[in-house]
């Protein structure tokens, strides 16, 4: 490879972490690299502003925002693209075949995969026919049109949602309003909320899981948590690996684990997570392995982390002087 190795993250927002898990694998593997990023309004970006180099894109919905996510690859020699927020993965997935034709690999798994896990409605139902444990889930009407038909308090979110949006309980059909997106809502579950990352590697293959537990959320990501190695958890992250169609690189899923130790899970994310940074630090490298396939190096990909690992995220910031 003649240059650096080019890395882009899109929709990078306030994932300096993520570049930053990206810049310290490259450099364990003695790699000369340059990680990139693009957002709507880069100069609004910290992670942008972090950046080696930083473009503007169209919104993750608009229809050309796959092509101008390839210009860019085009343009810089993008090897890799790490796409981070739900509404960019299918788009970039359909166009993985144009992205290869300029020697860019994209970090994103096959459409079916991405559609279950960007429907919340289409999750519970992949979960409930692989015999998955995971809580009764319906459209929110359908609550509210049979109500002695549920237990309430129910939890309620929007069928496409992320990042936490429009979340919470609801006491009664009484307090599920009108809404302007699609709402489900689920049994309520009680317990400790975990995180499960997961790795897969180009034939599919699952190489890693690392559950951690959610100690403390801010807008729906993770503020504190601290890496479990719990057998239970790591046997549904390969119940569900096993199950899911087309899966590459990094996803993750959630579950809560009840007092009486059982576990059921509600949310499959086909992407990095956003507490991946506390995997990375536990020794789960999902960037140096991919890097290791970009570059068609022998995979270190392995199971082997450390449980114990604490993260405490702080507010940071980047300053710009005129």
């Amino acid at each position: 490879m003649a240059g650096p190795l080019r890395i882009l993250v899109t929709s990078a927002g306030r994932r300096t972490e993520l570049l930053n898990c990206f810049r310290h694998a490259a450099a364990a593997l003695g790699v000369e690299a340059e990680v990139l990023a693009c957002d709507l309004n880069p100069d609004w970006s910290s992670a942008c502003r972090s950046a080696d180099k930083a473009f503007a894109v169209p919104r993750a919905t608009d229809e050309g925002y796959a092509d101008a996510v390839l210009a860019i690859c085009r343009r810089e020699g993008v090897a890799l693209v790490v796409p981070t927020i739900d509404p960019e993965l299918l788009p970039l997935s359909l166009a993985r075949g144009r992205f290869a034709e300029v020697g860019c690999s994209v970090a994103v798994s096959a459409p079916p995969l991405i559609e279950i896990a960007r429907d919340k409605l289409a999750t519970a139902e992949f979960l409930a026919a692989h015999a998955i444990p995971s809580p009764r889930t319906a459209m929110a009407e359908t609550a509210v049109a049979d109500p002695g038909d549920w237990d309430w308090p129910l939890f309620i979110k929007p069928r496409h949602g992320s990042a936490g949006r429009g979340v919470g309980p609801v006491a009664g059909p009484g307090d599920i309003g009108a809404s302007d997106e699609p709402m489900i809502v689920q049994s309520l579950l009680k317990g400790r909320e975990f995180t499960i990352n997961m790795y897969f590697d180009r034939e599919g293959r699952m190489r890693c899981a690392v559950p951690h537990e959610r100690l403390q959320v801010r807008a729906g990501e993770v503020e504190k948590g601290i890496t479990r190695d719990m057998a239970l958890l790591r046997g549904l992250a390969r119940d569900i690996a096993a199950a899911l169609p087309g899966p590459r690189g990094a996803l993750c899923f959630q579950a809560v684990v009840d007092d009486e130790g059982a576990a059921s899970v509600f949310e499959i994310n086909a992407r990095f997570g956003g507490g991946y940074p506390l995997a990375d630090r536990a020794g789960a490298n999902f960037a140096r392995w991919l890097i290791e396939d970009v570059l068609g190096r022998p995979s270190t990909a392995n199971d082997d982390w450390q449980a114990g690992t604490l993260m405490l995220r702080y507010d940071a910031a980047v300053f710009v002087t005129p």
